[in-house]
């Protein structure tokens, strides 16, 4: 078998071959070997939808809290925004938006995230193009609107909810995310994150919501994260199997946070591992799943 460390500079040798675009990878087993390559300085940057993921780790804390259900209408959270939204919306569960299955076509267009008015209510107020929970539909307003969601039950933006709760028992220390012109959290993309500080969420995943023996979120919600799925539709294996705002890899039993351009926390559970990637490559992302199979996952068996 190869060891971990000739796989890690392997693994870089075919990413650079292939123009993957590999910048970081660090590899954590829990009782085995740890490694990690970096072509840039491992700074924080934007990890894309990897901020999905977080976000909704702060519904399964509200959801332990007694004071959130994922069967919830979304305007019974935030009924400020009820007079405009469009016929059917009241329907819309935060259970709907995790699922991405909302049945509406919003999308969020600004290049640089500065939507004019309120993105929530244009979300809410976007017509159905589908009952809601019938129809899969990825789109970022999902993940803001829980974030409103987060902030109306807690009296907290996202961030600053998540960083007593997450960010600081994780050692990741005043993260910043990027925020709409009316000053909440994109939630969907803009967590900025070290390789390392991916890594550590990724652990926590893996370990059922613990970290150093404390519960940060419930086991229960880490599991329903992997349980509770929809089919996408699409037709790479890799891409077909949608969670609670993360994604069900093909192999291995393996489920992943996903970010574009190829930021990737892999969790591994029967290789008892987690693989943390951070790239910048235009292609089609799997082309990097793809990698990590052939060279990183053979030393951890």
């Amino acid at each position: 078998m190869v060891g971990l460390g000739a796989a890690l500079d392997r693994f870089c040798e075919v990413g650079d071959a292939r123009r993957l675009g590999i910048e970081a990878i660090q590899v954590v087993t829990d009782h085995g070997p740890h490694g990690e390559r970096h072509r840039i300085a491992d700074i924080r940057r934007d990890v894309f939808s990897v901020s999905k993921t977080v976000t909704s780790l702060a519904i399964g804390m509200l959801e332990s809290d007694g004071v959130l259900r994922l069967n919830d209408p979304v305007l019974a959270h935030l009924p400020e925004l009820a007079d405009t939204a469009a016929a059917g919306s009241e329907t819309i569960t935060v259970g709907h938006l995790l699922r991405m299955t909302a049945g509406n076509g919003y999308r969020w267009l600004d290049e640089d995230a500065d939507h004019p008015g309120d993105p929530a209510r244009d979300f809410l107020a976007a017509p159905l193009v589908a009952e809601p929970g019938s129809a899969y539909h990825y789109a970022g307003g999902n993940t803001y609107t829980l974030g409103r969601v987060v902030h109306a039950i807690s009296g907290l933006d996202l961030r600053d909810f998540l960083v007593p709760r997450l960010f600081d028992p994780l050692g990741i220390r005043n993260p910043q995310w990027l925020r709409c012109p009316l000053g909440f959290p994109l939630g969907a993309i803009g967590l900025q994150l070290r390789t390392s500080e991916i890594t550590r969420i990724a652990l926590l995943l893996l370990h059922d919501g613990t970290h150093d023996g404390r519960q940060l979120v419930a086991d229960d919600y880490i599991a329903r994260m992997t349980a509770d799925t929809t089919e996408t539709g699409r037709e790479d294996p890799d891409n077909r199997t949608y969670g609670l705002h993360v994604w069900m890899c093909a192999r291995d039993g393996a489920w992943r946070m996903d970010g574009l351009y190829g930021q990737f926390g892999i969790m591994l559970p029967e290789h008892h591992a987690c693989v943390s990637v951070m790239a910048h490559y235009q292609g089609p992302t799997t082309d990097i799943l793809d990698c990590v199979w052939d060279h990183i996952v053979p030393a951890l068996v």
